[in-house]
């Protein structure tokens, strides 16, 4: 059938596209098996799944939801003991233990503190977690074990400002962990400490063994069948591992890996990008945006690719016989992978599965191009593709542009319901990896400083400059659209370039000082990187402030809000939809009472969909 291109039909419904955000989190080898999480946009919940071979159940009475707030972002939201585990209760932030056969109890009751990225200590029978405690109206964090008999809390290391990544050795003598201080983030600046167990149970004085000079970011420490302590470094330029030269040296060396990032920014707790092997390393890697599995042996740099369907990893792990993942390629959502260590065969365990055919889906194109003063900037285009439509004549597709939130994060080359819905309705779309995003090496990722709302918005308008002469789309047509940070790209994107005929702001930022004065401590200095000091770059806070500037804005926008978001506050919204109103442009608002910061109902989900292409509609 011919029709415009934005105004195709599909069968594959916003309620469809919902659906299909249900998404594995976490994965954990335990218990026999596997352990993995899996989130359900259906009741916004998410649950932990126990995998056998000769069984796959679910392990969480439906009256709980296992999730970690600690940082805002969570993260290490279970752990597993030898025949129990531990996790955190979505509602109440607080720590559980549950034996295969017997009931749960209750671990801790502090009602000020958040628990997250759980590690299990089978020499003491505790827990091992970040706290985050509100004191003095203030957060606080520190790493504490809690007993598992009687929910004892000791604290383990307390003083800098943030802590991740609680690891024990093997024979459980030496403790590891990240912590950093402000005016840092994860992904700029932090240091690998190390402490030694004492005869009677308690631990050492730290050893920092890299990071003081405040020149690396250290992630996902790890010990291999050596006791020898590992991480993940950006010492060199990509976060790339780095190993202990015997154990308890204290001395750092490259392992023989690509110069390539194998991790993206830590913004939740408990990644695992890496597996230490008893000859070498299970890692993953990035080329370009799309991702790699391989088992790589160090010392003669032989590696071994496999899953080669995927483009995606997360959550590695391993047993005696297989190598573990959950992985995502073009054509599939998320899915759970045993790799035979052997033949290197894949078996699929879990799939949230793909409700949309294969046939149907659009595939990302790899997007090279220049922007600013002709930097290289990467992303992913995708085509116009349903099988019962074709354009009419020589018409371009109109464009949605697609900007990640963080901004220190990246996009991938996944299966994307949110994507696949717009290309099944005639839109073309670029997922963009602006400057400043991570996977393409430390230096791409530093780009932002100081140029949050110029370089991005630059690279998202090079872009459709870019899909234009490349004859893929009608530049008159393009939208702007994009979630948090991403929301604040999108306005600025509107206000700052004539590119684009109209967006959409989710729970975006609009005014950067304000959010600065009341966001969580994690981003309390986040906006100073980004933009920088609020009284010495007053100017270039004013420059780059959507509210201050609604009268450029001359395109209609739509704003979506979560009025529960500890983010960004609804008033801000609320604020930049007042001004906007007052200099009469079209612009809609949809405020949803019960979601946060990223929606998570199914319902809400698909509305927002089908309110963002009822409106984009009516401006073709």
């Amino acid at each position: 059938m011919r029709a415009p291109y934005g105004h195709w039909q599909s069968g594959w419904s916003s309620a469809d596209a919902a659906s299909a955000n249900r998404d594995f989190a976490e994965l954990r080898v335990g218990l026999g098996g596997v352990v993995w999480s899996l989130f359900d946009p259906a009741d916004a919940s998410t649950r932990l799944w126990h995998w056998t071979p000769q069984h796959l159940q679910c392990l969480t009475p439906d009256q709980y939801s296992i999730r970690s707030r600690v940082y805002e972002y969570g993260g290490g939201a279970f752990c597993l003991a030898d025949n129990a585990l531990a996790w955190v209760c979505e509602a109440d932030q607080q720590l559980y233990w549950q034996p295969l056969e017997g009931a749960i109890k209750q671990l801790t009751q502090r009602s000020d503190c958040r628990y997250g990225d759980l590690a299990y200590d089978p020499y003491h029978g505790a827990v091992l977690a970040v706290e985050e405690s509100r004191e003095d109206n203030k957060g606080v964090h520190r790493l504490v074990a809690i007993s598992c008999d009687d929910g004892v809390r000791t604290v383990l290391v307390e003083g800098a400002d943030f802590y991740a990544a609680p690891t024990l050795s093997q024979d459980g003598q030496r403790l590891a962990w990240i912590e950093w201080d402000r005016p840092y983030q994860p992904w700029l600046a932090t240091r690998l400490c190390v402490a030694q167990r004492q005869a009677d149970g308690s631990w050492s004085a730290k050893q920092v063994v890299a990071g003081q000079a405040l020149d690396q970011s250290i992630q996902q420490p790890a010990f291999d069948a050596q006791q020898r302590l590992l991480a993940l470094t950006d010492r060199n330029g990509y976060w790339q591992p780095w190993q202990e030269t015997r154990a308890g040296s204290g001395e750092l060396q490259p392992l023989n890996s690509r110069a390539t990032d194998h991790a993206g920014a830590p913004w939740q707790l408990g990644a695992r990008n890496y597996q230490p092997l008893h000859n070498g390393l299970l890692l993953s890697g990035f080329d370009a945006g799309f991702a790699w599995l391989a088992e790589r042996e160090p010392q003669s740099g032989r590696e071994y690719r496999m899953a080669m369907d995927y483009s995606r990893f997360r959550q590695l792990a391993a047993d005696e016989q297989h190598f573990y993942a959950i992985a995502a390629s073009p054509v599939t959502g998320s899915e759970v992978l045993a790799i035979d260590r052997i033949s290197h065969e894949v078996r699929v365990l879990a799939s949230v599965g793909c409700n949309l055919p294969a046939a149907e889906i659009s595939q990302p194109q790899r997007m090279l191009y220049l922007s600013g003063a002709d930097e290289t900037c990467y992303g992913f285009f995708y085509a116009p593709h349903n099988c019962g439509y074709s354009a009419e004549g020589d018409e371009k597709p109109p464009l949605v542009i697609f900007l990640h939130g963080g901004p220190t994060s990246a996009c991938y080359p996944v299966f994307d319901p949110r994507i696949q819905f717009w290309t099944q309705r005639g839109f073309a779309v670029a997922d963009i990896n602006y400057r400043g995003s991570t996977g393409y090496g430390r230096a791409y990722r530093l780009r932002l400083r100081g140029s949050w709302g110029e370089v991005d918005v630059q690279d998202a308008e090079a872009a459709v400059r870019h899909l234009a002469q490349a004859g893929l789309i009608d530049p008159k047509r393009a939208f702007i659209r994009g979630g948090s940070a991403g929301g604040y790209t999108a306005l600025c994107g509107l206000a700052f370039t004539e590119a684009f005929c109209g967006g959409a702001s989710l729970y975006g930022v609009s005014d950067p000082l304000s959010l600065r004065q009341v966001t969580h401590k994690f981003e309390a200095d986040y906006l100073d990187w980004l933009i920088g000091d609020p009284e010495r770059d007053a100017e270039r806070y004013k420059a780059r402030t959507p509210l201050l500037h609604a009268e450029r804005i001359h395109t209609p926008v739509i704003f979506f809000q979560g009025a529960l978001d500890a983010v960004v506050l609804p008033e801000q919204t609320a604020s930049m939809v007042a001004a906007l109103e007052t200099q009469q442009v079209q612009v809609e608002c949809h405020v949803f009472p019960e979601e946060r910061h990223g929606f998570r109902q199914a319902a809400n989900l698909a509305f927002a969909l089908d309110a963002e292409l009822a409106f984009y509609r009516r401006l073709l």
